[in-house]
């Protein structure tokens, strides 16, 4: 997925994203501000996983909301 997208859209996948990762607080959205670097950094830092896992996680996010 293109970035302008995620950060373009960023304001209406913010509730998706929080219902995705739940641990991910308020500050943290403000942070990553629709980075998908930063969306993978903080699902990594949250949940414990390998970054790989969390890179996974946010394709497989794309996939399902684009």
């Amino acid at each position: 997925m293109n970035k302008d997208i995620i950060e373009g859209n960023w304001k209406q996948l913010k509730g998706k994203v929080k219902q995705q990762w739940g641990k991910l607080t308020d500050d943290d959205l403000d942070v990553i501000s629709g980075k998908k670097q930063e969306l993978a950094g903080r699902i990594q830092e949250r949940y414990g996983c390998s970054r790989d896992e969390a890179e996974k996680q946010v394709s497989e996010f794309e996939k399902t909301h684009y």
